[in-house]
Parts: structure tokens; sequence; C-alpha cells
């Protein structure tokens, strides 16, 4: 499979399954003899990973507009850092999360102004953009419950939220979708793990044949 310099993103709610995804697709990427680069939002750098403890620690109280900006921050660390080295190096990069977590949680769930939210995703990607993005979708409360049994019951900043503030973030979600299909991939998450890796990698195969 001539996949080489991918950007592939996984997006979706809380507890949609989208690290399990990833791995899974990273496994198959190099059996096929794909170099592959696994990456998670925020984190993959020194300062990102830093981030994420603040950004993700329950209790902590950020503004909502700060927290846009930390998030931008990480991202364009990792662009910068990894990301477009390894675009540039032939490798295919996956990421647990991008620009659109940034829309759908912060303009969507948060209600800034989505204008101003994308200028910061201009700002921290430059050029770059996903190739593809997969949308794990999941209805909110089943993906609430899931995550509650993961982390059992150590729920971060935005699993506390409930599921008001979840189900914006998946009708945001829904609307990239509507106004990009061609970057997107909907995956139906509820279905077994082996069902939807399935799925991933027909649509891999599909578009990078």
């Amino acid at each position: 499979m001539p996949i080489a310099g991918k950007l592939i993103t996984f997006e979706g709610g809380e507890g949609a399954g989208k690290s399990s995804q990833l791995t899974r697709l990273a496994v198959r990427l190099q059996a096929q003899g794909a170099t592959t680069l696994s990456l998670r939002e925020p984190g993959g750098t020194t300062f990102g990973e830093k981030m994420r403890d603040a950004l993700k620690q329950p209790g902590s109280v950020i503004q909502p507009s700060a927290e846009a900006l930390l998030f931008a921050a990480c991202r364009a660390q990792l662009v910068a850092e990894v990301i477009g080295p390894a675009l540039a190096a032939g490798k295919v990069v996956l990421c647990d999360r991008f620009i659109d977590s940034t829309v759908a949680y912060q303009s969507g769930g948060r209600g800034l102004d989505r204008g101003l939210i994308e200028s910061a995703n201009r700002l921290a990607c430059g050029v770059i953009r996903p190739h593809l993005t997969l949308l794990l979708d999941l209805d909110p409360l089943r993906g609430l419950e899931r995550a509650a049994v993961r982390d059992r019951g150590q729920a971060d900043r935005f699993e506390v939220l409930g599921p008001a503030f979840h189900q914006k973030v998946r009708a945001t979600y829904h609307t990239l979708v509507q106004e990009e299909p061609g970057r997107f991939f909907v995956v139906d998450a509820s279905r077994p793990a082996e069902v939807i890796e399935e799925e991933i990698w027909n649509e891999i195969s599909r578009r990078f044949h």
C-alpha cells in the first residue's frame, strides 16, 4: 500500500475508542510496510504533555478562552516539532484528536466564537491539514459510561461536564462532516472493536491504495 507522508486524525467524543482504533490501524499499516508515528493531543512533546496534565486535571479552573489557547499552543508545538518533520520524512502520522476537537469542544461545547477557534488552528498548523479524519461517532451517554468504566470513576475535566455539553460536541462534529465530507469518514462506534477496525481498514485501503 503506497501510503506515506499522510496525516490521519481520530476524532469523537469521550469513550468512543479513538486510542484503541489508532493502535489497531498502526499495527496494520506497519504490517504493510508503512512507517507510522502515533500521537495524542494535547501531548506528543514535553510542553504538550505538561499542559495535558493541567487541561485534563479534574478540578482545574481554566477559563474557556484560556483553555482554547492552551490547546492551540500545544498543537503549534506538536506541528512544528513532530508532525511537520514526520510528514516530510514520509511517515504516516496517526493523531488522537487534532483541529476538529477544538472546534467541537471549545466552540460547540463551550460556545466560543468558531471563527476565532479556526484562526488559532490556522496559526498553530500553518498549511498542515489532515488527509483523512476518522470520526468515531457514539451517543454521548454511552460514551461517558464507557469512559467511567475505563477510568474507574476518575473523570477528567471534560467527562464531568455532563450529557448536554457532549451532545453539543457531537452535533458540532456532524456539522463539520457536512462541511467537509471528503475529509471525514464517519464510523458507528457502538459496534464491536473488531468490526470498526475492519471498516476503517477498508476505507484506508480504498483511499490510499
